[in-house]
């Protein structure tokens, strides 16, 4: 079956307590082939909250789906005197549910 992809609005929530952060814009890509399921991709903040880089958290996806994932900060600075723009890439921990 291979790769799907969904993009979207979702939400992202601490994974410790559940507590909202922040809306997001995702990009997930589903392994429909892999045992144990696997998926992974990257999000941007609509408005800017901190998030820290190498923590734990949970994706609400649109669809209702969630899961626990491992996210990593990338920043791009590909124009010089302009803020930065900060990505972050996810890895997810275990199936989406």
């Amino acid at each position: 079956m291979g790769t799907k992809i969904n993009r979207g609005r979702g939400k992202l929530y601490r994974d410790n307590n559940e507590e909202f952060v922040a809306d997001i814009k995702y990009q997930v890509n589903e392994d429909l082939d892999a045992e144990p399921f696997r998926w992974w991709g990257e999000f941007s903040l609509t408005e800017y909250i901190k998030v820290g880089d190498d923590d734990r958290y949970i994706i609400e996806l649109e669809d209702g789906r969630k899961g626990k994932c491992f996210v990593k900060k990338r920043v791009n600075r590909a124009v010089s005197g302009v803020p930065p723009r900060y990505l972050y890439h996810f890895k997810g921990l275990e199936s989406l549910g």
